[in-house]
């Protein structure tokens, strides 16, 4: 092993910022009330959850505080939007992308295991949706459209303002209005969230993902939207999220947030930079490469490369050896002996999609950091690829 550590995974999670943790600390010692006691020490910690859900609902341009929850993570956010809606909503149609995030995909299974129809839209080579199929999908029995903004393995960002738009024409006409979900897990902190301007009824985001501290996300729920729990147990966050809050988490995620809105136009630019120093360094070092990342839609920090006659896994491992680390895809599918369903939407053979890996950058990274990656990368490919029976390198 080296000594030289390069950290190319933060769409899987990102370090607690020093000034998060330090925002958070107070709230493990000193103000530990339970947010719902009547004393003055449960009083404490409710003046911090109500002050933390004003601010956070500022930080995305949500009219009212109330349509703020906190959850544990994009997961349950994902899960109560999409669950809950059907619950609270007449109707048992969801119409979802086909490279969701398994938070979704596997919530859609499940659904449609108890009787749902779900509808996954395809996409073009890019990642970007249908806008066609999903139009013509929709149905008088149609509850909720979910679209995730970013994509956690290739980075496309999709339209969402354009789906919206054909939501409200939609709805124009019906009695109860389909619903817009997106898994803003992605872009939160990476692009400027406003939930006015994408005209979206729920919105999830999850704290781990931005430089705060893992187990606590927030879901957005425009006010008037019918929602169901689906846990059960207490009245907290408005009976949509049962059991004491956790107010150390709560106050990091809001600060994370608010520093990722101060900083994003220079972070993201720096981000953006490194991640095209990157790819041509790639690209201009190694042959037989394919970028699946469309640079020109695509969050900064995503970099989706495949490389012919490898296994990815193999690659990773050296990788890890020399001190980098980076993903076979999301962290979540990790294990899988399954091609990646992203990249088989897009059209990548499963060989390809074997050997593909997602470099994923952010803040703490430098030019040194991407320099070490280009000058190990090119040699370690190389020496996977002589393992390889088809490879005539």
């Amino acid at each position: 092993m080296t000594e030289k550590k390069v950290y190319l995974d933060n769409s899987a999670t990102t370090q607690v910022r020093k000034e998060v943790l330090e925002a958070m600390l107070p709230y493990f010692c000193n103000i530990y009330g339970n947010a719902s006691s009547v004393h003055s020490f449960g009083q404490e910690a409710k003046a911090v959850l109500n002050s933390s859900r004003e601010k956070f609902a500022q930080l995305i341009n949500a009219q009212y505080s109330d349509e703020i929850i906190f959850t544990s993570c994009g997961t349950e956010s994902d899960n109560i939007s999409i669950a809950g809606s059907l619950l609270a909503n007449k109707g048992k149609h969801v119409i979802t992308s086909k490279i969701e995030h398994h938070a979704i995909l596997h919530t859609c299974q499940n659904l449609q295991k108890n009787g749902y129809k779900v509808d996954y839209i395809s996409t073009d080579k890019t990642g970007k949706i249908n806008i066609e199929e999903l139009k013509n999908k929709i149905t008088d029995d149609t509850v909720i459209v979910s679209v995730m903004h970013a994509n956690n393995e290739i980075g496309i960002i999709e339209p969402i303002e354009e789906i919206s738009q054909i939501l409200k024409q939609i709805n124009k006409t019906r009695k109860i209005p389909v619903l817009l979900h997106t898994d803003a897990v992605q872009t939160a902190g990476k692009l400027k969230i406003d939930v006015q301007k994408l005209g979206v009824d729920l919105l999830s985001v999850s704290g781990h993902k931005f430089y705060g501290p893992k187990g606590v996300g927030a879901l957005y729920i425009r006010r008037g939207t019918k929602i169901e729990p689906l846990f059960h147990g207490g009245h907290h966050e408005f009976g949509l999220k049962p059991g004491t809050e956790n107010i150390a988490g709560i106050a990091g995620i809001t600060k994370a947030l608010e520093l990722a809105n101060n900083e994003l136009e220079i972070e993201q630019d720096k981000i953006c930079k490194l991640r095209n120093y990157l790819k041509d360094g790639i690209i201009s070092k190694i042959p037989n490469v394919t970028i699946n990342t469309d640079i020109k839609n695509s969050v900064a920090s995503i970099l989706s490369v495949s490389f012919d006659y490898i296994e990815g896994e193999s690659l990773l491992l050296m990788l890890d050896m020399a001190g980098v680390a980076a993903s076979a895809g999301s962290a979540c599918a990790t294990g899988s002996s399954e091609p990646s369903h992203v990249l088989s939407a897009i059209g990548a053979s499963p060989i390809s999609a074997q050997g593909t890996l997602r470099f994923s950058l952010g803040r703490y990274n430098t030019k040194e950091d991407i320099d070490y990656v280009l000058d190990v990368l090119p040699g370690l490919v190389e020496k996977v690829r002589k393992m390889s029976p088809i490879y005539k390198g």
